[in-house]
Parts: structure tokens; sequence; C-alpha cells
């Protein structure tokens, strides 16, 4: 079964961390960019971070920038999304996506994950 699995959320505190995993099965990510989006109730989903394929380019969305950090270890077959100093504006579900091209549209992500909870709270 071909999928993706996201790890490592949870609640935390403000100003606090979390790194999130999104790890493949099935395929291999290398071939592939990557991406996080993340919804928050009542809002429309958004882009986080983007990798490509060899992990040379990135990209962030503005409301992330300098805390987020995304990488790739293609010899596990796993994405991370590093977050640092979180507010609580950060609170959503958070989604992996894998597409065959680099800043692609939405609708062309193939394979999703099934999303995890990241809290922001005191």
């Amino acid at each position: 079964q071909l999928q993706l699995v996201e790890s490592g959320g949870g609640l935390v505190q403000p100003g606090g961390s979390l790194t999130l995993s999104c790890t493949a099965s099935g395929f291999t990510l290398n071939s592939y960019a990557v991406a996080w989006f993340r919804q928050a109730p009542g809002k429309e989903r958004e882009g986080v971070a983007l990798i490509s394929s060899s992990g040379g380019q990135t990209n962030y969305g503005d409301a992330v920038k300098g805390r987020f950090n995304i990488a790739r270890d293609n010899a596990k077959n796993t994405i991370f999304l590093q977050m640092m100093n979180l507010k609580p504006e950060d609170t959503a579900i958070y989604y992996c996506a894998a597409a065959r091209t680099y800043m692609t549209a939405i609708e062309k992500y193939s394979y999703w994950g099934q999303g995890i909870q990241v809290t922001v709270s005191s």
C-alpha cells in the first residue's frame, strides 16, 4: 500500500519546539518533492514548507519563515519539519504530501498523509 505517515505531533507551549516526520511506505520518496500543509479549524489549507527531491531547494510560507525548517533523509525515506518558536496560531492539522514536480499546484500532489494534530497552548 502506497502511503505517507506523519508522526511527532502533540501539545506544546508557546515558544516551544516540535519536529514532525513524514515517512513513505510502498514507494520511495527520493524522486518526489514533498510539502507540508496545515489546516486550522474554519480556515483553508495552506502551504507551510516545500523541499525538492534532492533537498537542494526549499520554500516556506510567510507565516513560518525563520521558525520552521524542512529537511529530508532519502536513505530513511523520511521528510522532517522542525518547528521552533511555536505560536498559538500554528495550531492546526499538519499534512505531508508528495508530488513529482517542485512548486506545483496542490492538485498535483499524488500522495497525502492522514494528518497529525499540532496544538500550541499554555
